[in-house]
Parts: C-alpha cells; sequence; structure tokens
C-alpha cells in the first residue's frame, strides 16, 4: 500500500511531537519530514515533495498563509491542510482563497486529522464541523445581516448565482443559457467575482464555493 507523505510544519516542537505520534499509528500515513518555519515548509516541500503539508498560522520567518500560498503556487500537486489554534473567519477565508484543502482546529482529534489528510489526498475539502458551520452560516445570512454577498466582499446575489455555476462545472456559454443572460454578461459577472474574492481560476473558484458551502461537495466538478 502506498502511504501518503506527509510534512507537519508548526513552529512548537512538543505539537509535531505529537501529531507524529498520533499519525504514527496511521498504515496509510508516513510523515516524511518537520519544518519550524514557514520558509522552512516550502524549502522542505521543494525537496521532500510530500503529498500533503500540515500547516500551522503562526510560524516564524514566513507565516502558515504564506507559505501556503507559495506551495500551492510552486507545487500545485501538493496539497496544505491548516491546522491552528486560531479559528477566526479572516483566516479562514484567506486560507480558502489561497488554496488550501481544508482547516482544522488543534483540539482536532487524531482520527479526525487523518481523515482530513486522506480528504486532501483525494483532492477532497475537510473542515472542522464549527468552522464548517460558520462558513454555511455566514454564506446564508441575508446581505442586511452581515452575510459573505453584502459584506467582505460584497458578491451580488447576481455574482453567487455565476458563482455556484461555475463551481458546478459550467461554462460561460451554458451559464448564460441557464441564466437567459448574454456570454459577454456572464464574463463580466464572473471576472467581477474572481477580482472580489481574489481568485484567478476556475478551480479555486471552485474549492472556494464547496468551502463556503455554496454547493455540496458531490456537485464539485472541476476543483482538484
Amino acid at each position: 500500500m502506498k502511504r501518503i507523505r506527509v510534512l507537519l510544519a508548526d513552529d512548537h516542537q512538543i505539537v509535531r511531537e505529537g501529531f507524529r505520534a498520533l499519525l504514527g499509528h496511521e498504515r496509510d500515513i508516513e510523515v516524511v519530514g518537520e519544518a519550524e518555519t514557514g520558509r522552512q515548509a516550502v524549502q522542505l516541500t521543494r525537496k521532500l515533495r510530500p503529498a500533503v503539508v500540515v500547516m500551522d498560522i503562526a510560524m516564524p520567518l514566513l507565516d502558515g498563509l504564506a507559505a501556503t500560498r507559495q506551495i500551492r503556487r510552486d507545487f500545485p500537486e501538493t496539497k496544505v491542510l491548516i491546522l491552528s489554534a486560531h479559528s477566526d473567519d479572516a483566516y479562514v477565508e484567506q486560507a480558502c482563497a489561497l488554496g488550501a484543502s481544508g482547516f482544522l482546529l488543534k483540539q482536532t482529534s487524531a482520527d479526525t486529522l487523518a481523515q482530513a489528510i486522506r480528504e486532501a489526498h483525494q483532492g477532497k475539502t475537510f473542515f472542522s464541523a464549527p468552522v464548517a458551520r460558520r462558513l454555511r452560516e455566514r454564506w446564508q445570512q441575508p446581505a442586511s445581516q452581515g452575510g459573505r454577498a453584502g459584506k467582505d466582499y460584497r458578491l451580488t446575489s447576481r455574482e453567487v448565482e455565476v458563482l455556484k455555476l461555475i463551481a458546478k462545472g459550467k461554462v460561460n456559454k451554458q451559464i448564460a443559457n441557464e441564466l437567459g443572460v448574454t456570454f459577454k454578461t456572464v464574463d463580466k459577472h464572473r471576472q467581477r467575482v474572481m477580482r472580489k474574492l481574489g481568485i484567478h481560476d476556475t478551480a479555486g473558484l471552485t474549492r472556494y464555493a464547496i468551502h463556503a458551502g455554496i454547493i455540496k461537495r458531490s456537485a464539485r466538478a472541476t476543483a482538484s
């Protein structure tokens, strides 16, 4: 059985040792390296080419989010799972936008961490239950109550519709036919969504829509 190669990135040695010990009981997972800074996480990803990096946010020299950006840009075959004590919505949303495959809280059980690693390796996403619940609630809130569409990124209801169809694998022509608008109008909506979210590829938009609960994972078509 081919084991999933994992790199642990956390600036606390005792935390890394704990994760390594927990994952050592999983027959299909192998910890191949440890990084104590974000910069080292990027360097070891280049050297070891792990399948999954389990990444803390608060690290010296390069924080976990910046390291995630570099790893997803330079080594797209490597998945990144954020595992942090910080669960602020801003961190979660930025991690999603940077292409992280999930966001776990540090009180996560060993079984849940192993499951998240397996799902990330398979190209899926995984969130700790409290994080997933908050994401869904924010997207379901009306704009007047501070929901995502009306606050941080100011997506209009039409832009949310377009994002949902993009995430379901529809191309601009199909979206135009479904919404009864022109191809050019759909393209304008797509460009606005990309600009507001800071995501400039279809796979990234799809991952974001899944993360935010706009579509269910089973509806995913193009995320990787």
